[in-house]
């Protein structure tokens, strides 16, 4: 923002605001819609940057909400494998790690289906796969995806190899973020079955999964990625600020959905925190296997057991 000549006002930590004296989100984005022109919202509960954005002034960016979704980070990966490509189409991408709690893996499947002919292939221990909604989501769009717990198995075909930190803090059982901890590490001796043209991104940052000696391969790209975010998100902040006001909200992701009564079982949805002015919003939705589910319209997840 400053680069764009504006001003930044806000605070990176609850505790210097109004949240420390027990002020809910709703009340904190109309009193900052009060002094900005945008608001970039980064929260631990999963559906905030939606709801914000339903009760805003202003046009409300989302800096990523709990393990669901982080946008910008995914329009910084989708600009570095075009900068490198020349295109996006055809691309053959490789996500590997903790898929199942790391927001930036879940926006980067969801923005890279909007492209054609693109092969996925996602990499992780069986309980850490990306969520169902995300993988129903890529069916419903016709998107071809694997999965493995083996990277060997399309380490060969990928072009990108996307690596995912273990996000430790999202376990509800540190013992089995442990347990996991340097299930897939990105060694030399690993990237000698990758392809001569294939590129590492990493959202960064990164704890073992990529060894320091892989900052010379000429397959390492994430320092690069990391750089193409401060243009792509100058980007995107000057188009909010001067076009966001003229779209019209999207439709459904489900074209077969219907709103349902219910409440949604994710107990880290914004739906589902006493103090805000919220009413959940539940929808079925036909998985690929034919089924029916519920699914919460604010933090996308399907209900328990599904």
């Amino acid at each position: 923002m400053h680069r764009l000549g504006g001003e930044v006002i806000g605070f990176a930590e609850p505790g210097v605001s109004g949240a420390a004296k027990g002020e809910n989100l709703a009340d904190t984005i109309r009193m900052v819609g009060f002094y900005s022109d945008i608001i970039v919202l980064r929260h631990r509960i999963e559906g905030a940057a939606k709801f914000a954005a339903e009760i805003a002034e202003v046009p409300v960016i989302n800096a990523g909400d709990g393990s669901q979704h982080h946008p910008s980070q995914s329009l910084t990966d989708l600009y570095t494998i075009r900068d490198e490509f020349g295109t996006i189409d055809n691309r053959k991408v490789m996500i590997v790690g903790d898929l199942r709690h790391t927001r930036s893996a879940s926006s980067l499947a969801y923005g890279i289906s909007r492209y054609d002919n693109v092969s996925l292939f996602l990499v992780s221990p069986t309980s850490l796969r990306m969520r169902p909604e995300i993988t129903d989501y890529l069916s419903l769009k016709g998107l071809h995806y694997e999965e493995s717990e083996n990277p060997r198995d399309f380490l060969e075909e990928a072009e990108v190899v996307y690596v995912t930190r273990l996000q430790r803090e999202r376990f509800e059982d540190p013992a089995e973020a442990e347990r996991f901890k340097l299930s897939y590490v990105l060694t030399k001796d690993l990237l000698k079955y990758a392809r001569p043209n294939a590129i590492i991104m990493h959202h960064l940052p990164r704890i073992d999964e990529i060894p320091l000696e892989i900052d010379y391969s000429p397959h390492a790209r994430y320092f690069e990625q990391a750089a193409n975010g401060l243009p792509v998100r100058m980007a995107l902040l000057y188009l909010y600020l001067h076009e966001a006001k003229s779209q019209q909200p999207g439709k459904p992701e489900h074209p077969s959905s219907k709103s349902v009564p219910g409440r949604c079982r994710n107990l880290n949805c914004i739906s589902n925190q006493p103090r805000e002015p919220i009413v959940g919003r539940l929808r079925e939705v036909t998985r690929r296997k034919g089924e029916t589910v519920v699914q919460c319209e604010y933090c996308g997840r399907y209900s328990k057991g599904v």
